[in-house]
């Protein structure tokens, strides 16, 4: 016999959402699970990956005001971004950071992480982390 193991409806539905989601594995390198045992919810990591760069949601297609690093943070979940060259400034669009972490995500699927996002900088690459603020 198996024991019965019961599974919250809110996990199954982030699973559902992820699942239905292209994943591009090459959008990043470097992918670093910190710790699968941080509880990061679903919904806060989402606000605070549209609020990068003083906020990308709704019709805002790219970071505005090339910065060197930013963050964006929301409740239990907070993305810290930093160009990977010196002197070089994060022009990341949403669609690119999104795959980003959907596919740091793929690897990494709860708790904290830290990964490289191909790309989205005006020279070399967007370095980022997620974690508990």
């Amino acid at each position: 016999m198996f024991p019965r193991v019961m599974v919250r409806s809110d996990h199954l539905e982030v699973l559902s959402m992820r699942a239905s989601t292209a994943v591009n594995p090459a959008a990043v390198t470097s992918t670093t699970c910190l710790d699968t045992s941080k509880k990061i919810v679903f919904h806060d990591e989402n606000v605070a990956e549209l609020g990068i760069c003083g906020g990308i949601a709704g019709s805002i297609t790219k970071c505005g005001g090339a910065p060197a690093s930013t963050t964006g943070q929301s409740g239990t979940a907070k993305f810290v971004l930093k160009a990977t060259q010196s002197g070089a400034q994060i022009n990341i669009s949403k669609g690119r950071w999104e795959q980003c972490v959907r596919a740091a995500r793929a690897v990494c699927p709860t708790g904290s992480l830290s990964a490289v996002c191909q790309g989205g900088a005006t020279a070399g690459d967007v370095g980022f982390t997620l974690d508990n603020p």
